[in-house]
């Protein structure tokens, strides 16, 4: 059995600075959204016993879609692209090594792709699948019902779905063969409204 409190923020210095970058800059739907895809891949991790690395899991969760945010928009690479290379100017700030400044990188761009080998890259694996799970719903029935009931109490959508729709369309007008362009033109829009995650029940416990 799983509940909330086991995946509470790594314990270091890197992860307290990551939350409060991510706080400064992405609106209050985006953060929470990056909170949950944290949880739900550090849950998924735990039930099926894959070994991560706690800290780089969180620190990617919460850069993962900073390039989103006017402030660290690129014009030239897609969104997951510009994030990694965010991410890893933050890590060595944090003074990671170079290679953990890589891993951080290839963990955001692949959170992008539809499947990620989980023996080569554990968190990436778990950062897909997390991803995917909080925008489309997919794969949503790895937890039960009560415990996605308390991470939604716990980090409520606050309209993601809509803003993270303009987002990406925004991303597709201006980047047409990014990873943003290709998600709209294959209906992100319709897997999203189909999101059980948004559904009334889901709704209630955001009020709440």
């Amino acid at each position: 059995m799983i509940v909330l409190n086991d995946f509470v923020i790594p314990d270091t210095a890197a992860s307290s600075a990551a939350l409060e970058v991510a706080s400064a800059y992405q609106s209050s739907a985006l953060l929470s959204h990056s909170r949950r895809v944290y949880v739900w891949a550090a849950a998924y991790g735990r039930l099926q016993d894959i070994r991560y690395d706690a800290e780089l899991l969180f620190v990617a969760a919460m850069f993962h879609d900073i390039s989103l945010v006017p402030e660290f928009d690129s014009h030239t690479v897609s969104f997951e692209e510009a994030g990694g290379h965010v991410a890893r100017v933050f890590a060595a700030g944090a003074g990671w090594p170079r290679e953990r400044r890589e891993r951080l990188g290839e963990v955001i761009v692949r959170h992008m792709w539809p499947d990620v080998d989980v023996a080569g890259d554990p968190e990436g694996h778990l950062m897909s699948r997390a991803a995917a799970l909080d925008i489309v719903g997919k794969n949503i029935d790895d937890f039960s019902p009560a415990f996605r009931a308390e991470v939604l109490q716990q980090h409520p959508r606050l309209g993601l779905t809509d803003e993270f729709l303009a987002c990406f369309q925004t991303q597709a007008g201006r980047k047409t063969g990014s990873s943003a362009a290709r998600a709209v033109q294959s209906g992100l829009s319709t897997r999203m409204a189909a999101n059980p995650l948004d559904t009334a029940q889901y709704g209630e416990v955001e009020g709440g």
